[in-house]
């Protein structure tokens, strides 16, 4: 006779959900990598130079013109970079995305015109890198502050310096961890938290670009190409907390309320217009039936 077993039949365990690995728009590439990197660097220079020159160098002592030169050198590094990633992967249906995305972000930058920290274009940015991708968001970063530029007027010696930094703070979302499994309230926090941060980052490097054009002579928080770094870095901070600082708190503000609001719809429809769109899949036309 068999005995039985008194014990609690056990379940089977639910088979697991496979996991979806989120498509990216651009797949970069070792150049593309490389171009990101000089980039980064030049950029860094360009905006970081009044504090690394020594008083006592050519650089300080065209401290008036030396911000329209790296203007131009960045404007030359944004192109170059801008064209690298499209060769490495930017295929028709990520142009499409791209200018669809840029046309709708330069449309909204007016909206805040005039209005402290009203910019409803850095909430976008920030939901378009972390879904599309590093690669793509350094694109669409650059690109929609040109044509936001062109379309209010904004032309001058700092949109090279805003394109690169959109163009880095659009990035940065794309790089933020867990783009495959995180998702719901823990994922939405967590880029509530960067635009904050990333807002006032963008305003940080921004006066960086403009602070130089001061005359010291002007204002005793304006950049002296005689004093050396700590009376400088004194006066920037100074020159930030009195100039940008309530802007910079708006614009991160708008960013998290947008974030939190809209944040979950437009993060639906960006993944399933991401999936419709199939960027690794290659175009293909079949020849037309005789």
């Amino acid at each position: 006779m068999t005995a039985r077993s008194s014990g609690t039949p056990r379940t089977a365990p639910a088979p697991r959900t496979p996991r979806v690995r989120q498509a990216r728009a651009v797949r970069l590439g070792p150049r593309s990598v490389a171009a990101l990197v000089l980039v980064g660097a030049v950029g860094l220079a360009a905006f970081c130079w009044p504090f690394l020159a020594p008083p006592t160098s050519t650089i300080a002592a065209h401290a008036q013109d030396a911000p329209w030169l790296f203007a131009a050198l960045l404007v030359l590094l944004v192109a170059v970079v801008t064209a690298t990633i499209s060769e490495s992967g930017l295929g028709p249906k990520a142009v499409a995305m791209l200018g669809v995305l840029a046309a709708t972000g330069a449309a909204l930058r007016p909206i805040g015109a005039g209005t402290a920290g009203i910019e409803p274009m850095f909430f976008l940015m920030v939901l378009s890198g972390r879904v599309l991708g590093p690669g793509f968001g350094f694109v669409l970063g650059s690109v929609t502050m040109f044509a936001s530029a062109l379309l209010t007027g904004g032309v001058g010696p700092w949109m090279p310096f805003q394109m690169l930094a959109m163009g880095w703070f659009t990035m940065g979302a794309g790089l933020l961890p867990g783009p495959d499994r995180l998702r719901g309230r823990g994922e939405l926090l967590m880029l509530a938290v960067y635009g904050f941060l990333a807002a006032f980052a963008y305003g940080t490097i921004m006066n960086l670009a403009g602070w130089p054009f001061m005359s010291a002579l002007a204002s005793n928080v304006a950049f002296d190409p005689d004093a050396g770094v700590p009376a400088n870095l004194a006066r920037f901070v100074a020159y930030c907390l009195a100039t940008s600082l309530g802007w910079d708190l708006g614009r991160a503000l708008v960013t998290v309320l947008l974030t939190a609001l809209l944040g979950p719809a437009v993060l639906k429809a960006l993944r399933r217009a991401t999936r419709r769109a199939a960027f690794e899949t290659p175009v293909t036309f079949d020849a037309p039936a005789p």
